[in-house]
């Protein structure tokens, strides 16, 4: 079991789209963000995380439904889901892109530290080493 630092990522939800449906619409926001940065390089992360909070914010979040929440440990991007039904009071938006929090992992699981000091736990199902 491994405790350390992460970066928070925005919750999202698959209400209405397809999980690809969804990643769709996040990485083309992204891409416009990176654009209107004048296509810098370095900043894939950020436009991520806000293309994702804006996207998802944009969809209803019934309770009981699958969610997702990003966290960025040394270099590698996770992509955890969870059950809004069965998150412990975890109110989505409550973590904040590039806020730091603790996280533990444990087979395919990562626990996220709240500010409340609960554990969000989340199925791990996409991890993405930075490029």
């Amino acid at each position: 079991m491994t405790t350390t630092d992460a970066t928070a990522g925005a919750p999202s939800s698959h209400t209405g789209l397809s999980p690809q449906q969804v990643e769709q619409a996040i990485r083309r926001r992204a891409q416009e963000l990176y654009e209107q940065r004048g296509k810098v390089a370095g900043h894939e992360v950020e436009d991520w995380l806000q293309a994702e909070a804006e996207v998802t914010a944009q969809r209803p979040r019934p309770a009981g439904r699958k969610r997702t929440v990003v966290v960025k440990v040394a270099g590698i991007t996770y992509t955890g889901e969870y059950d809004s039904g069965l998150c412990g009071g975890y109110k989505p938006g409550a973590l904040k892109a590039g806020q730091p929090v603790r996280v533990r992992f444990r087979d395919d699981k990562i626990f996220i530290t709240r500010a409340d000091g609960l554990e969000l736990e989340a199925r791990i199902i996409k991890q993405e080493a930075e490029r």
